[in-house]
């Protein structure tokens, strides 16, 4: 008996991600746990948000990982934060991480609120737009424009580039992964476009230990 081989997923796709998130999990916080420690620009970055949503704020991560870092920096802030990813290992293993924060699977392309109307204060998509093809974006903002209170925050951080396309897994592993990089046209263009005002936009050169690319940090509000 024979039995037919399931066709991959396409790359880029919800499917997708969940592949290969799901394998490299583990990998990924066994060497980025302990990231944020190294990064005093991305801690300021994410403070300063925090700052501008206020105490007790609802807000989302989006594309949280498996580290769950950035959902405990922000709820540390004093933010009412859930972090989410498409990937259930990486959801498990964030809620092993950071026990006092809250984690569920979602799609962050089709964020839902708790109740119909029940808005958020921000959201944070710390590197989480990469996965990705670049023909998303629009959607994804959209989305995310849709469960932003007008006056909520939108903190994106992204590597900078051109790439758009299936590579090798960076981590090493055998795995081939998609990979979308941004430039500041894009991504300022882009979150105008779904209904935000660009508060702020810079870049910074990569820390030693980080791959070599700029990184771009987009601060915006919803109008």
């Amino acid at each position: 008996m024979t039995h037919a081989l399931l066709p991959s997923p396409e790359p880029g796709s919800a499917l997708d991600v969940v592949r290969v998130w799901d394998a490299r999990a583990d990998r990924y916080l066994e060497l980025f746990r302990h990231e944020l420690d190294g990064k005093p620009f991305d801690q300021e970055v994410l403070a300063e948000f925090a700052g501008r949503v206020g105490d007790g704020g609802r807000v989302c991560d989006a594309g949280c990982g498996p580290c769950g870092h950035v959902t405990a920096m922000l709820a540390e802030r004093g933010l009412d934060v859930l972090g989410i990813d498409l990937s259930p290992r990486c959801v498990e293993l964030a809620g092993r991480e950071q026990p006092g924060c809250r984690f569920e699977v979602m799609d962050q392309r089709d964020i839902r609120p708790r109740t119909p109307g029940d808005l958020l204060d921000g959201l944070v998509s710390y590197y989480s737009l990469h996965d990705q093809p670049k023909r998303g974006l629009a959607g994804t903002l959209a989305s995310w424009a849709a469960v932003i209170r007008p006056g909520g925050q939108l903190l994106v951080v992204a590597k900078e580039g051109t790439s758009d396309g299936v590579i090798d897994d960076p981590l090493g592993s055998d795995l081939r992964v998609y990979w979308a990089e941004f430039t500041e046209h894009d991504l300022r263009q882009a979150v105008e476009a779904a209904g935000f005002h660009v508060d702020d936009l810079t870049t910074r050169g990569a820390y030693d230990d980080e791959i070599p690319t700029r990184r771009i940090y987009l601060s915006a509000t919803r109008r």
